[in-house]
């Protein structure tokens, strides 16, 4: 893969709000790439912040909050190809009488330092989706991604730009 690494690290910090609560909402993020210069952003670590869901006895709420590389029409797992990071918080509450027990999880934000990078965005923009259940109010994700922009040879420009429009 023909890259040259064009800036320093960068960070970008963005967050999403469900329209409602419950309610699957999406935002998308320009990363202002240059698409004549064959530019792409080469993601190094990525840090997903979900709100906590609603502690309420007697009742499972969640929230899950992604980072995508395509828009998607609804909640995305782990296992999409497009999917780079996705964090997911619980409480557990059904058949108690108090707030329950909170689960969390969430996908490996800060890659080992044996990896080069997590992932290429291609084109440009990234999408961020958030979901909660069983909650009252809406809930809020931030992320900041930290990477940089590279300049990719027109063959490896094109099969990244084709691999992220067919995965969507």
């Amino acid at each position: 893969m023909a890259m040259k690494r064009s800036s320093s690290t960068i960070v970008i910090g963005a967050r999403v709000v469900e329209s409602a609560p419950n309610t699957f909402t999406e935002a998308s993020v320009d990363l202002q790439l240059n698409p004549l210069d064959n530019e792409v952003f080469v993601v190094q670590a990525i840090n997903l912040d979900a709100q906590a869901p609603d502690g309420l006895a007697g009742q499972d709420t969640a929230v899950g909050f992604s980072m995508t590389t395509t828009s998607q029409t609804g909640f995305p797992t782990l296992s999409s190809s497009n999917c780079l990071a996705l964090a997911s918080r619980e409480i557990r509450a059904a058949g108690f009488v108090d707030g329950g027990v909170g689960f969390e999880q969430t996908s490996l934000e800060t890659p080992p330092a044996m990896l080069d990078y997590i992932g290429i965005i291609s084109t440009n923009d990234f999408f961020l989706q958030i979901q909660g259940g069983g909650n009252i109010t809406p809930k809020i994700g931030n992320v900041k991604v930290y990477g940089y922009r590279a300049k990719a040879d027109a063959a490896t420009y094109a099969a990244l730009v084709q691999s992220e429009v067919l995965s969507s």
